[in-house]
């Protein structure tokens, strides 16, 4: 397993509540939640090592784009 950084994170109230109750509905620590999203958000800019950035609007794992359009 990789080594884990921890660091201290200061956050808009507003964010840190919407952080939370996403992290209840997808069943996730906050901490949890917070890596979700930031390595979803490295994921869509291309920024994890054998990725490529995702165009606007693109959800990651769909990959049927023209998907009878």
């Amino acid at each position: 397993m990789a080594a884990r950084k921890s660091f201290l994170l200061r956050v808009d109230a507003e964010v840190w509540a919407q952080v939370e109750r996403l992290a209840g509905e997808e069943l996730r620590s906050v901490n949890g939640q917070v890596e979700y999203l930031l390595r979803d958000a490295l994921r869509r800019r291309g920024r994890l090592s054998g990725t490529q950035p995702l165009p606007d609007g693109a959800v990651p794992g769909d990959d049927d784009e023209a998907g009878g359009r």
